[in-house]
């Protein structure tokens, strides 16, 4: 805090206070911070509704269990209960039987609500509508469910010998990735076995939603939707609606790293609404939200690199087992970037890998940042560490011996066309000064591992050092079709933005807003908000709305800035070409024509429609090879551990990062996003794992699942945002949230390797892989 003689002077009647900075390379603020942190920005746990009644939903005790008989019949007596669902209120199945009306992002395996069988703990059984919360709770727990409990399949290496779970079988997907010659074998082999623990997402707020029937026979949902016409299509889907029979209106997003509300509760939800031509409101507890949304996919590597005696590397075999869950959500996709990207940002001639994403009765995994590409960039950098102990050099020389650059291939036999800056990353990293020790700043405070006032002994500190480098694909791949589309509308002095891309705190109507202020000079830019009338803009995952609503919207300004200029340019005898907006000011090529924006636009009502579309992708091959992906972006980092190596406490002091941004859009934002993604790549790294035991969750709540504290969260300092512009992409800008949650536990994991000299090989990192002796 500054004292009052740091302030500012006021300024005097002569001097203008400087204007707040506006447009594409200005870290403009984001128009929700202030009623975010005042605690006013509505979510759907506050919305309200004439006549409203709540809804509950009863939940399997079993994580595997063959359902008997359900009765509704004690929970339909209880005063004040409107409605009791189950599976044969939904639309029956192609053989007209119950089926629970299945569906999945990709496949559609999953019910909606059970029916036959429960295959995770938590699965969503019944649901009631009463008009009091406790009454629903009560209601949803007096419906009677017989089941016969079953054998659980919870270990992932036995899924491919138990007997099937689904009718689609236990597994989800294989990709046998083959490149170069299987003979080949290097003077130096280092081998390894890691594990990565399931990490939850664990959103600041927990689903929550209101449906509304509508007088045409539909339904009108208010969610904090990521995907809105996707959503909203699988919602019909289910229903048996036709999907303009289906509203969704996106409120506010209590955070999401992750997918948002399964589609079990919007379709619950809705058929509740429509049931008892009512409003339905539901909000779940913590508890539920665990049991509900999906997690990280938990994973088992073995990697084995070969490399000559200068530690380049000559091959690589792996083998990467997913543990999927009960159903199959994206699980394919995750598996794609975890082969795709096995070998990290490095080249390796020779790569050969078995990848398997099986079904088991653990809770369902999903999108998560980075989904994937986290669970082998642990790996693979583990291994590097391992190389270049064995070689004798430093890691980061082994790493820029290695170092993959513009126009390598991956092991798929994608050629990187984009900037991949690796080796200048490394560079900024290690070029970074070190924060400085205990005993070189001894009028500082230091921060024992365990938190102030803990048991450690400061004898038994050590220091770690540690490296990491990662990537991640941007956009859909294997020939998802990417889209979206933007209106911009123009009417005086201001605009107004309509595009159904959900802000889910990556910041895009911050970003939306500045992308019209720099192409049409106006600075009152409104951002809509989003439904799904709109027209479509696709899920917020991937970083995929900067690039391609990002460039809806770019395209549609423009569009409206041909309309602006033409005449002025019409007037003058001159091309538009010849016509530029710059400080909210048209001038022209050779100085003659200066006129305010606002002027031009008086009395005018413009807009255009644009839509954005990416270069096409292919699906991997057999032999998981192909062209599956837009684009990559890399990140490099440095973290410096402190570990007590007697209790096996550790605290991460510093992490550096460089990072390969491609244009800084809005440097503020970036340095958030990155600041956000190393938290959770610590979270993962030491703290966050939600565990099971046969299959049933064992902390599903905020005090049992550990997430990192302000105590826990270190110093991120940015070393370098590499501005070097990615010519296919929007702005030539890539994603930003992502990479750092990748690589931010390999780090620090190399780091508590670096600082104990124990082979560290599963996140989190517990105490006792940390004490040595």
């Amino acid at each position: 805090m500054s004292s009052p003689t740091d302030l500012a002077p006021a300024p005097t009647a002569d001097e203008a206070p400087a204007a707040d900075p506006y447009g594409l390379g200005s870290s403009a603020l984001r128009s929700d911070a202030l009623p975010k942190a005042l605690g006013i920005y509505p979510y759907a746990a506050d919305l309200w509704a004439e006549g409203l009644l709540w809804g509950a939903v009863l939940r399997a005790p079993h994580p595997h269990a063959r359902i008997v008989s359900v009765d509704t019949s004690a929970a339909l007596a209880i005063p004040g209960v409107h409605a009791v669902i189950t599976a044969a209120d939904l639309p029956p199945g192609p053989e007209g039987t119950p089926d629970g009306a299945p569906d999945g992002p990709i496949t559609a395996d999953r019910p909606i609500l059970a029916s036959g069988l429960v295959r995770h703990q938590g699965e969503p059984v019944a649901a009631v509508a009463a008009d009091h919360p406790d009454t629903a709770r009560l209601a949803a727990a007096a419906v009677l469910v017989e089941y016969e409990v079953l054998e659980p399949v919870t270990d992932p290496e036995q899924a491919f010998n138990a007997p099937p779970l689904h009718p689609d079988g236990n597994l989800f997907r294989h990709i046998p990735l083959r490149t170069g010659d299987p003979e080949a074998v290097g003077e130096i082999i280092v081998e390894g076995l890691y594990q990565v623990g399931r990490q939850d997402p664990a959103p600041l707020g927990a689903e929550a939603g209101l449906a509304v029937p509508r007088p045409d026979g539909g339904v009108e949902l208010h969610l904090s939707s990521t995907d809105p016409h996707g959503d909203r299509d699988r919602t019909a889907a289910c229903l048996g609606l036709e999907p303009d029979r289906v509203r969704l209106v996106v409120t506010g997003v209590p955070g999401a790293t992750a997918d948002r509300e399964d589609l079990s509760f919007q379709v619950t939800l809705a058929l509740l609404a429509l049931r008892t031509g009512r409003p339905v409101k539901m909000t779940l507890t913590r508890e539920e939200s665990f049991q509900t949304h999906t997690s990280r996919h938990p994973a088992l590597l073995r990697y084995r690199h070969h490399a000559d005696a200068d530690g380049r590397l000559v091959k690589i075999e792996a083998q990467i087992l997913l543990d999927g869950g009960a159903y199959a959500d994206v699980s394919a996709e995750a598996l794609a970037a975890a082969t795709a990207f096995s070998v990290g940002p490095y080249n390796c001639p020779n790569v050969f890998v078995d990848a398997w994403a099986v079904r088991t009765n653990n809770p369902p995994a999903g999108r998560m940042r980075g989904e994937g590409a986290l669970q082998s960039c642990f790996a693979h950098e583990s291994q590097l560490d391992q190389l270049a102990l064995r070689v004798g050099v430093d890691p980061l020389e082994i790493r820029r011996r290695n170092a993959m650059a513009t126009g390598d291939p991956l092991p798929t036999g994608q050629a990187v066309t984009c900037p991949a800056p690796v080796a200048a990353l490394l560079d900024a990293v290690s070029a970074s000064p070190l924060p400085l020790l205990p005993m070189d700043d001894p009028e500082g405070d230091w921060l024992l591992p365990g938190g102030p006032g803990g048991a450690g002994d400061p004898s038994a500190v050590r220091r770690g050092i540690g490296y990491a480098v990662g990537m991640v694909h941007m956009l859909g791949a294997e020939g998802e079709d990417e889209v979206s589309t933007a209106t911009v509308r123009v009417s005086g002095d201001h605009a107004t933005v309509i595009c159904a891309a959900v802000d889910s705190g990556q910041g895009f109507a911050t970003l939306a807003r500045q992308i019209v202020q720099s192409v049409l000079g106006v600075t009152e830019v409104y951002i809509a908000p989003v439904d799904s009338d709109q027209s479509i803009a696709g899920p917020s995952a991937r970083g995929r709305h900067t690039w391609v609503s990002g460039g809806a919207v770019e395209r549609a300004a423009l569009m409206v800035r041909h309309q602006l200029l033409q005449p002025i340019a019409a007037n003058f005898g001159m091309s538009v070409e010849l016509l530029s907006i710059a400080d909210g000011k048209i001038t022209s090529y050779d100085g003659v024509l200066g006129m305010p924006v606002g002027e031009a636009l008086e009395g005018k009502e413009l807009w255009a429609t644009a839509q954005c579309r990416p270069h096409p992708t292919e699906p991997l091959d057999e032999a998981g090879q192909g062209d599956a992906f837009v684009s990559v972006a890399f990140c490099a980092m440095r973290a410096v551990v402190d570990v007590d190596i007697e209790l096996g406490a550790v605290r991460v002091v510093d992490v550096t990062v460089a990072q390969d941004v491609g244009r800084a859009l809005n440097p503020r934002q970036i340095e958030e996003r990155i600041e956000a993604g190393v938290a959770q790549g610590v979270g993962l790294a030491l703290l966050e794992d939600l565990r099971t035991e046969g299959g049933r969750l064992v902390n599903p709540s905020l005090t049992g699942y550990r997430l990192p504290t302000a105590l826990d969260t270190p110093d991120v300092r940015i070393a370098a945002l590499l501005e070097e512009r990615d010519v296919v992409a929007t702005f030539g800008a890539k994603a930003v949230s992502a990479v750092p949650a990748v690589v931010a536990p390999a780090a620090v994991a190399a780091a508590v390797r670096a600082a104990t000299g124990l082979p560290v090989g599963r996140l989190p990192i517990l105490a006792e892989d940390a004490i040595v002796g």
